[in-house]
């Protein structure tokens, strides 16, 4: 198919992905409480507790990274021209998703121990009712900003064919 701008497909044909993001390792609770074990500002210089604390736990870090990982849990999150997706293992299975035109704003939420891994929680908002959720996000503000600009193509695009209707 030939297409005027490489990667762009009309919604109507296909859906692509326009964007992919793993979870962090802060999306679970053992992930958060290394978060705040790793943030103890106690000591000096590179030798802060949070600092000693990071070597100390890194098999218990390793197998949580490789976790997420794993064929029938591997989570990632997958923003389309038509929807923001979870996706759980190997093939990429859709698990939950939303549509770009089911929200109006996404805000990011960081729980305690996620700011040490840069990660937070994006919540999709409709009005002030939440109608979505992605846990953990890794700098989830990169990722906010691409599903906002998708939102307003995809709300915007669908508003001026609306008026060509009628």
């Amino acid at each position: 198919m030939k297409r005027a701008i490489a990667g762009v497909v009309p919604r109507e044909v296909a859906e692509v992905p326009v964007m992919t993001v793993w979870p962090s390792i802060a999306a679970y609770p053992s992930g958060r409480f290394l978060g705040t074990l790793y943030n103890w500002r106690g000591g000096t210089y590179i030798f802060r507790l949070g600092n000693l604390l990071a070597l100390a736990s890194i098999p218990h870090a390793l197998a949580l990274y490789f976790y997420r990982i794993l064929p029938y849990v591997g989570t990632r999150y997958t923003l389309t021209n038509r929807r923001v997706v979870v996706q759980r293992g190997l093939m990429a299975m859709d698990d939950k998703s939303v549509d770009l035109d089911r929200f109006d704003r996404i805000e990011i939420q960081v729980q305690l121990g996620q700011e040490w891994f840069q990660a937070g929680d994006l919540v999709f908002f409709q009005e002030n009712t939440e109608t979505f959720r992605l846990d953990g996000v890794s700098r989830p503000e990169a990722f906010r900003q691409v599903c906002i600009k998708s939102h307003e193509a995809y709300v915007g695009l669908a508003n001026v064919l609306q008026q060509q209707v009628v």
